[in-house]
């Protein structure tokens, strides 16, 4: 969506390329604890972890016009589904008995949505929030862009579920306005943009600018890489809410966001790639056969191109970067076997920093250690290449050593899709 929305305002997209780095995302019920600590104003907010917790929750509220969310780290939650069957992941509710009842239904099950895939996410909380009406909803975001080097303000009158296609259809309606890094939004500013989304009264406007500047405070001062308000509402009583929030976070900061980053729930991340962080090893997981374990992102993303050549299909992209060593060759070996689908795999090693004897160990002792059955194809080049070759060749083990990248590409390809 951020993606779309810069694009649509003539602003270069940011891309996101599979590689080295990853944002840290926060739950919703996570992200209103945050903006009411800078006091920016949500509606009221509960998090239950428990049926039994939802029961407590609503009877205490304060008034019986609740809303339930699923707490899933993922967009669409609306219009998704559990694999239980029970449709949405936000819904209406009227009573106590009623939240405890639905929360049964999504607590400890999977949400399915556009953007978790078929295997879904595990809600493991809801979150009850009180019931806002809003007269016009609004979208906010601030972003990173890259074109001027500085965070930009992003905002249109046009909020809600369908903000893509506005960003899509009508640009125009996206209004953007660079932040001074240092200065953040001046007064002039923000009220400036509010007054462009048409908030009717002063008193919106004021509670719209002085959202706009809190936001960035957030932004600045917590190291985000996004916060992202939709829908920012004008309710019926006069109120200016951030009803949804989402955030990213620069893992670069965790040293010093510490907060922050004690707040990551690793169930809804995939396992590989947690237990592939604990190494190091930059790891993604694709939707392919062949498990592929190479030194460098640029020379990682040469290989699936060329596996993609020979009619292959790479099953993760896996950069053990420029000083692992024969445990972390071994552990990465142990997360690509990890996934069934994984027919054979191949290693591609070039050696500048990285010693081809240093791999050429791992892989060895992965093979022994881990009993390996799937076929493995194995690229040195570089560094201490003609030791690392001797040390293959002297193991005895079944090994398919090979100096061409595409021979190699076209072996590992081949042994794929040779049934077992």
């Amino acid at each position: 969506m951020a993606t779309m929305l810069r694009s649509a305002r003539a602003l270069p997209a940011i891309k996101r390329v599979a590689g080295q780095k990853r944002f840290l995302s926060i739950h919703e019920y996570q992200s209103v604890e945050l903006l009411n600590s800078y006091g920016v104003p949500t509606p009221k907010s509960i998090v239950a972890k428990s049926p039994e917790d939802a029961l407590k929750v609503a009877k205490e509220f304060g008034t019986k016009d609740l809303v339930i969310k699923a707490q899933v780290l993922a967009g669409g939650r609306g219009k998704g589904h559990f694999e239980n069957g029970y449709q949405g992941g936000v819904h209406m509710v009227d009573s106590p008995q009623q939240a405890e009842d639905i929360a049964a239904k999504m607590i400890g099950h999977k949400l399915i949505t556009k953007q978790t895939g078929e295997k879904g996410r595990i809600c493991n909380a809801v979150m009850l929030a009180e019931r806002r009406t809003p007269e016009h909803e609004y979208y906010a975001a601030i972003l990173n862009d890259r074109a001027s080097q500085s965070p930009v303000l992003v905002a249109s009158a046009s909020g809600g579920m369908n903000i893509e296609d506005v960003a899509k259809e009508t640009p125009e309606a996206i209004i953007t306005t660079p932040i001074d890094f240092e200065k953040g939004l001046s007064d002039e500013e923000a009220l400036g943009v509010a007054k462009k989304l048409g908030f009717k009264t002063e008193a919106t406007q004021a509670q719209a600018a002085d959202i706009f500047q809190k936001l960035y405070k957030i932004f600045h001062e917590k190291d985000a890489t996004q916060i992202e308000i939709n829908p920012l509402a004008e309710t019926t009583d006069g109120a200016v809410l951030c009803m949804d929030a989402k955030f990213g976070f620069d893992d670069n900061a965790e040293f010093r966001q510490k907060d922050i980053f004690a707040l990551r729930d690793i169930s809804q991340e995939d396992p590989a790639e947690v237990e592939a962080q604990k190494y190091n090893l930059n790891f993604i997981k694709l939707d392919g056969d062949i498990g592929c374990l190479v030194n460098g992102a640029g020379l990682a993303m040469a290989t699936m191109d060329v596996l993609k050549l020979h009619g292959g299909d790479p099953a993760n992209f896996l950069d053990v970067g420029g000083g692992a060593t024969p445990e972390t060759v071994k552990a990465a070996f142990e997360i690509l076997l990890s996934e069934p689908n994984v027919k054979s795999i191949f290693v591609n090693i070039f050696g500048g920093i990285m010693r081809c004897d240093y791999i050429a160990e791992g892989v060895i002792k992965a093979t022994q250690d881990l009993q390996l059955k799937v076929p493995l194809v194995v690229r040195l080049q570089g560094t201490k290449e003609a030791e690392a070759k001797q040390l293959i060749k002297d193991s005895g083990l079944k090994i398919y050593p090979f100096d061409g990248l595409d021979d190699a590409a076209e072996m590992a390809v081949q042994l794929a899709l040779t049934p077992a």
